[in-house]
């Protein structure tokens, strides 16, 4: 039987179709304010016998950072892919961050040896590899740098990565991968959503930076994939496309059918809109919208090279035109 983490959320949902798509028999933890409902919308973009597909999963009430819970999860469990994470930037967040991130993670870990799990997948992301100084493409050889301005979310990432890796060391089998900006539909609370909700509100202005991104169902199928492979030990970059943020924007406005954006908008004035939002949050307790994290974020260009797990095993990504017209496609069948 298989173990799923983080099925309620983007990409598990995804994971937890492709699996009983296939015949595998599939056990799914949650938490008791879990929204099962919007996993089944997931798998309503698939097939019209959504409903039985989604019953094939067993859902249990469990939590990562709680071991007595993971303890029943565990029973039977042969592999597990484990997508469950906290994504924020914000520094006020570090402390959970780490308690779900590497304290769950090194739960995770520590079940998958004492219960003989033959192999577990493990989703990270771009942000625990390094930055590329003279303009190649960033690659698995890059290493995190743990000098660079690294956000809280990728400090936590990567010491969760050194909890698998710790596994390995300790006999598990187990397989990374790294994706990109991750685009896919059904979870709208997801980055995805914020992005589809932002341009469809309309945008004016884009950032001179670029991002590599990818297909939620791509990161699905190479995480099927390299689990039951023979790979082991190793890590993969998922990146479909390459592309700049004016491109990135303008490709899902013209699917929205909503006007492009026009004009740049220069890092310092965002770094003064970041400033004018900490003394906000500071001084009126209102809720951050925008950290200086990721206005760094906004202006890099942070390109990657997704070529080895092509050549590692029968893999090839969707070309994203067809992603970012499924995803708005399937964003305007949920708003009507």
């Amino acid at each position: 039987m298989i173990l799923v983490t983080g099925g309620t959320g983007l990409v598990g949902a995804h994971l937890l179709y492709t699996l009983v798509n296939s015949g595998e028999q599939v056990r799914a933890i949650h938490r008791k304010s879990s929204d099962l409902e919007a996993v089944k919308n997931v798998f309503s973009y698939y097939t019209n016998d959504f409903e039985n597909l989604f019953k094939k999963v067993e859902w249990i009430e469990a939590d990562i950072t709680d071991v007595p819970s993971l303890k029943k999860a565990f029973v039977g469990i042969d592999y597990v892919y484990h997508c469950a994470a906290y994504i924020s930037f914000n520094p006020r967040h570090l402390r959970v961050l780490k308690k779900v991130n590497v304290e769950g993670t090194a739960n995770m870990v520590n079940f998958c040896l004492s219960e003989g799990v033959k192999k577990l997948c493990y989703i990270s992301s771009i942000a625990t590899l390094g930055s590329s100084n003279n303009g190649d493409l960033i690659n698995e050889e890059v290493e995190f740098n743990p000098e660079d301005k690294n956000s809280v979310y990728s400090i936590t990432k990567h010491d969760a990565e050194m909890e698998v890796w710790r596994g390995t060391q300790e006999g598990l089998d187990a397989v990374i991968v790294h994706p990109g900006v991750i685009l896919g539909e059904g979870i709208w609370s997801s980055a995805s959503g914020g992005i589809l909700r932002t341009v469809n509100k309309g945008v004016k202005y884009f950032t001179t930076g670029g991002v590599g991104m990818v297909d939620v169902q791509d990161v699905a199928k190479a995480m099927v994939l390299l689990l039951k492979s023979d790979l082991k030990n190793d890590h993969f970059i998922l990146v479909g496309k390459n592309i700049s943020y004016r491109e990135f924007l303008s490709k899902i406005a013209d699917n929205l059918n909503k006007k492009a954006p026009q004009k740049t908008i220069s890092k310092k004035l965002m770094i003064a809109f970041a400033s004018v939002d900490w003394f906000s949050n500071k001084i009126f307790r209102t809720k951050r919208k925008l950290l200086k994290a990721t206005v760094r974020s906004l202006y890099n260009q942070s390109f990657y090279d997704a070529s080895k797990i092509e050549r590692a095993i029968d893999f090839t990504y969707t070309p994203y035109q067809k992603t970012i017209e499924r995803v708005c496609r399937n964003y305007l069948r949920d708003k009507s």
